[in-house]
């Protein structure tokens, strides 16, 4: 028999993870990128960006292309891409729904955990239909330093009262497991558009195909246990 978790909270990340935006955004700044003439080595460039917040990301295709790359006529060109893909709403990510429900009923304390900003998050969230669920939202503009770095971890256990280590998280990508490990939580991937490197691996407790092996694993763990009123 696999052994128990004891666990207090889940913390989920949401881009990637709950929603089926990475692809969103990552097609949307190579066509920029590729409107604009600096097509060649987007792909690589943009892959190597998943899962990072934006200011990171625009400071990295300054570092890229040099001074003169054309920031704001870029974003106005990913902004017009990234609406036009959404303008018939965001789905989810498979099993998103079935692990909700299931932490709900646990009454599972749960929080989101996300690099973007709060006003793209509650976007998000509401384009997708989800943003009901859930009470505690932590997004960079709560913090100082984004993910890779804790701090968005740290903060959502102190902001439901427990301590990282008991507390799973669930993320996509590299940049997400690196924060979520950094914390002490039990970190659990499931990979979106870029793959788990070695070092991504050895921070995770596991690495899944998809939110409905999360939910079984918790079910196998005895997180979804009820808890007491």
């Amino acid at each position: 028999m696999s052994r128990q978790w004891t666990i207090d909270a889940v913390l989920l990340d949401m881009d990637g993870t709950l929603l089926d935006t990475e692809k969103v955004y990552f097609d949307s700044l190579v066509a920029a990128l590729t409107a604009f003439d600096y097509g060649e080595d987007a792909v690589a460039l943009c892959h190597s960006m998943v899962g990072l917040p934006g200011p990171v990301c625009e400071a990295m295709l300054l570092e890229h292309y040099g001074p003169t790359f054309p920031m704001a006529e870029i974003n106005q060109a990913f902004l017009v891409h990234r609406d036009e893909m959404m303008r018939s709403g965001l789905p989810l990510k498979p099993g998103t729904l079935a692990l909700l429900d299931a932490l709900a009923a646990a009454d599972c304390p749960m929080a989101i955990v996300t690099a973007s900003s709060r006003r793209g998050a509650e976007r998000n969230l509401a384009l997708a239909g989800i943003r009901e669920r859930f009470d505690t939202l932590l997004t960079l503009d709560d913090v100082t330093r984004g993910k890779p770095d804790p701090e968005l971890y740290l903060k959502a256990a102190a902001h439901l009262g427990v301590t990282p280590a008991a507390c799973i998280a669930v993320e996509d990508s590299n940049h997400g497991v690196t924060a979520a490990h950094a914390a002490g939580a039990i970190t659990l991937m499931v990979p979106d558009i870029a793959p788990p490197t070695e070092e991504t691996r050895a921070k995770c407790a596991a690495v899944l195909p998809d939110l409905n092996a999360v939910l079984a694993m918790l079910q196998e763990r005895g997180v979804l246990t009820r808890r007491p009123q």
